[in-house]
């Protein structure tokens, strides 16, 4: 099934949860290598999500770009990593399920304020797109960015060299004028981007927004554009106790919170940081309640 037909057949497409806070909570490698180090925790957190519910599960590749494994200091081959990434993925899907392939940030800065250009970041960014299209992904998903302009660059890699299906999600900092994220990006520039580039559906993740807060973001999103829309909350405001970071929200409160995204215009949701199989169980099934 292609994620298009997926979009007709479902009036609600439901993405997987978090990964790194899972793999940090069972002392694994979260890294560019936990592909690697971790494969069986990788597989398994990918396979209780299936069971949880989720339509779509995204590979385990977020900072696995050239640029940001190199800022890790990571010397590991590129390929490597996101195939094993892909196939960690794919083989929990099985026949039933799509696999997108995650881009996020390099964690570097553009021109003037860093010392990359959109030429870096371009190649950078077709470097992945080409090596999740030829192991097999159902589309691409462009998350967690903060600067539209870098995600611009991602978007104009993955439509350059791939047919795949794209999904644009930024990481919304504040509700207020008109939403906006720590770089100042905002709303109505990323639906515009969006539209510009085709991609099949733009949104939220992550951020500094409980679910409430990104009801209010996708609000915005649905009064700006008629593409599908996506949203993934945190499991809530996050909580610094010492070192590590906490997130709260129950499974039940997550998933009334994620019913309002909905109400709000979302067709396509999931979970980011802390959200947990059990989380994206309780949207499950708050969907067949009210279906």
């Amino acid at each position: 099934m292609k994620f298009n037909e997926l979009l007709q057949k479902k009036q609600i497409v439901v993405f997987d949860g978090g990964m790194g806070s899972l793999l940090a909570r069972r002392g694994c490698d979260t890294s560019g290598m936990s592909n690697i180090k971790n494969s069986e925790a990788v597989n398994e957190i990918h396979r209780e999500y299936a069971g949880a519910g989720a339509d779509v599960l995204i590979t385990n590749t977020f900072t696995m770009n050239r640029i940001n494994m190199e800022a890790q200091g990571l010397e590991a081959d590129v390929r490597k990593v996101n195939a094993a990434g892909v196939s960690l993925a794919r083989e929990a899907a099985g026949q039933d399920r799509l696999v997108f392939g995650d881009i996020g940030p390099t964690g570097q800065l553009l021109e003037p304020y860093g010392s990359y250009t959109e030429e870096h970041f371009y190649q950078n960014y077709a470097q992945q797109a080409e090596i999740l299209n030829k192991e097999g992904v159902d589309g691409l998903i462009i998350e967690t960015f903060t600067d539209l302009r870098e995600a611009i660059c991602a978007l104009k890699a993955c439509k350059d060299n791939t047919d795949l299906p794209l999904i644009l999600s930024l990481a919304f900092s504040t509700t207020q004028k008109g939403g906006r994220t720590i770089m100042g990006s905002t709303v109505e520039g990323a639906a515009e981007a969006a539209e510009e580039y085709g991609v099949a559906a733009v949104g939220a993740n992550c951020g500094d927004l409980d679910p409430s807060g990104m009801a209010v973001i996708t609000s915005i999103f649905s009064e700006t554009t008629k593409l599908p829309l996506i949203v993934q909350p945190n499991a809530g405001m996050p909580r610094l106790v010492g070192s590590e970071t906490k997130y709260d929200m129950k499974p039940d409160d997550y998933a009334e919170g994620v019913i309002k995204c909905i109400e709000n215009g979302a067709s396509i949701v999931g979970g980011c940081c802390g959200t947990t199989p059990d989380h994206i169980k309780a949207v499950a099934g708050r969907l067949k309640e009210l279906n």
